[in-house]
């Protein structure tokens, strides 16, 4: 018996001498290493195929030689009265040098634009052609004309332009609500007047608003380099389809910082089709000011939530007025769609009819209540650009 306990003990002794050389030197041939609660999983990409991978674009030539025809440089020209001379109120003075005609200067100014018709119709943004006395198109083809404004909407910050040139390459709209943040995007247009230039980038967001740009905003954010002359070009995919007309910068230099944003398609098309068809935008209004309704705000209100926005204002005699909304009432809803914020309130408004009757939801001293509101047309609104 004592024999074969000191057989075991040897045996026990040796197997775990091996053991811990082997956990030592070589812990990956032990089958319970790597798992347990301290386990790290990986996710890893597959082989990538060398055919397939000499098929991943490697150039956009083929959406830069589709939409380039498609995209003018405009230059506008603004008569500016040079201030006359003092002197040319006194008779005396007249009497020897004679009445001197009022010299005129003209400012220039540049942008960019896109063709959407082969008729002739070019979309670009207001604030690049609102001051213009004189707006002249230039073609990629060295191809000039005049042009005359047909409508524009300074709410959305776009112009529809005219020239009387046939034949036109009309570029191809895109689907902007389908576009993505993370699609390589390409911005065209005459950057500080250099000539047409294509630069590359993606889509940084989408959605963007609140930014004080213009009234009406929903822009495509997007890091393709964007400067002054770019306003009113061309956004477009890697297929050269426009989903966006450049618009602003955010910038402190002048320059690009890598922000800009673009007007979405699909909004510039609704505006477009407006003012072809009527020479302007019309928009529903009920006349009231709102503001966000902040925790702050719902907790003085005794509210149990930030739902709605305050109603600040009411315009006396207008629509909300008429229907007896007052300050302080919490607009909830318009037609059954929810108010989240100001400028959902004004988007809902804003596609309203004028002369239909909307059923809005306010709250007042926490109690719901719905109003019928005729709506009204808004009115026309000045530019919130600098030109």
């Amino acid at each position: 018996m004592r024999k074969l306990w000191l057989i075991f003990a040897q045996t026990a002794t040796l197997s775990l001498a091996v053991l811990f050389v082997v956990s030592t030197l070589r812990p990956d041939l032990l089958p319970w290493k790597g798992r347990g609660g301290n386990v790290v999983l990986f996710k890893e990409a597959p082989a990538t195929d060398p055919v397939a991978a000499q098929k991943t674009v490697t150039t956009f030539s083929g959406a830069v030689t589709k939409a380039m025809p498609s995209v003018v440089n405009i230059f506008t020209t603004t008569a500016v009265k040079q201030p006359q001379n003092p002197l040319m109120n006194d008779p005396l003075f007249r009497h020897f040098f004679g009445d001197r005609p009022e010299m005129n200067q003209k400012r220039a100014s540049l942008g960019s634009g896109v063709i959407v018709s082969s008729q002739g119709l070019i979309l670009t943004n207001h604030h690049v052609v609102a001051s213009g006395d004189e707006i002249e198109v230039a073609l990629s083809d060295g191809r000039k004309a005049q042009a005359r404004i047909v409508g524009s909407d300074p709410e959305t910050d776009l112009a529809v332009l005219q020239v009387d040139i046939a034949d036109l390459p009309a570029i191809t709209f895109g689907q902007s609500e389908r576009a993505g943040v993370g699609d390589v995007v390409l911005a065209i247009g005459n950057p500080f007047g250099v000539g047409q230039t294509v630069t590359m980038g993606i889509v940084s967001a989408l959605r963007r608003d609140h930014l004080g740009i213009n009234t009406f905003e929903n822009f495509i954010q997007t890091d393709a380099a964007i400067n002054p002359g770019n306003s009113g070009g061309a956004l477009i995919d890697i297929s050269g389809n426009l989903i966006g007309i450049n618009t602003a910068i955010f910038s402190q230099t002048g320059g690009s910082l890598g922000i800009g944003f673009a007007i979405p398609v699909s909004l510039a098309r609704q505006v477009m089709e407006q003012i072809v068809e009527t020479g302007g935008v019309t928009r529903g209004w009920i006349g009231v000011e709102a503001q966000e309704l902040t925790a702050d705000l719902a907790e003085s209100f005794k509210l149990p939530n930030t739902e709605g926005v305050l109603i600040s204002g009411v315009l006396r005699g207008g629509p909300a007025d008429k229907a007896g909304i007052k300050p302080g009432d919490i607009l909830l809803s318009v037609d059954g769609k929810s108010v989240t914020d100001s400028t959902s309130m004004l988007n809902l408004i804003a596609v309203l009819q004028p002369g239909v009757e909307a059923t809005v939801e306010i709250a007042r001293e926490r109690n719901r209540r719905t109003v019928h509101v005729e709506v009204g047309k808004r009115p026309q609104q000045v530019s919130r650009r600098p030109e």
